[in-house]
């Protein structure tokens, strides 16, 4: 097991990882495997992943800079740039889209 430091982001009423460093080990691992364990003090969540496209990331990418500052130099476009911006670097940085494990996409459970 291997852990790194990750800022989720809230948009749009789902969940996002984004990954500014490009994509590095937990990125393959994540899109090899299809899921993700996140953790927070004592508590953990299994999240299955799903990563997006461009026109789908760029949005993300622009709440994602306004919150997470130590990574900005890491971006081309500022917080203050428009969507259309994070877009165009989206490849350059990896979303996912979260859901919890035996959850749809719409938060139903999924029938076993």
């Amino acid at each position: 097991m291997r852990s790194n430091p990750v800022v989720p982001v809230e948009h749009g009423g789902r969940r996002w990882l984004v990954a500014p460093y490009g994509p590095v080990s937990w990125v393959h691992n994540a899109r090899a495997t299809g899921r993700v364990s996140l953790a927070r003090r004592r508590n953990t969540r299994d999240y299955t992943v799903r990563e997006v496209p461009p026109d789908e990331a760029g949005p993300v990418l622009k709440q994602y800079v306004r919150i997470a500052r130590a990574t900005r130099p890491y971006f081309q476009a500022t917080k203050d740039s428009p969507v259309a911006d994070f877009t165009a670097e989206a490849d350059r940085h990896p979303v996912f889209e979260l859901t919890p494990a035996g959850e749809d996409r719409h938060g139903r459970h999924r029938k076993r």
